[in-house]
């Protein structure tokens, strides 16, 4: 009998998949973006170090659109962006993290791409 994967596991294996691929370095960190039921989280983070150097969320005051949808995920997006360039990073590789490129990930990094991330 064939067992039904289930979504998280899916998620899983796409997310083994794709951080084989992307690392972040000191030149180049890695933009993480992930989703919950009620919030969003953008990490930038040195994988040479395992240190965070940047990072933002739904959860933060200078957010105004509290939840997870496709304007509070263009919010953290744009302010990731900002505290980057505050801190001299300027091109980052894009990890979407297992998710697909759809909806509040892709409107993530455009208002990321719009507030001069380069990726």
């Amino acid at each position: 009998m064939i067992k039904k994967m289930s979504r998280k596991d899916s998620r899983t294996i796409r997310q083994k998949r794709v951080r084989r691929k992307v690392k972040g370095t000191e030149a180049r960190p890695r933009l993480c973006v992930t989703r919950s039921l009620n919030n969003m989280y953008a990490q930038i983070i040195d994988d040479t170090k395992h240190q965070t150097l940047v990072s933002a969320s739904t959860l933060d005051k200078e957010i105004k659109t509290k939840g997870s949808n496709v304007a509070s995920a263009t919010e953290v997006g744009a302010l990731v962006a900002k505290r980057a360039l505050e801190k001299n990073i300027k091109t980052v590789v894009f990890d979407r993290n297992g998710y697909l490129y759809h909806g509040k990930v892709k409107a993530l990094a455009d208002a990321a791409r719009e507030a001069g991330l380069e990726f």
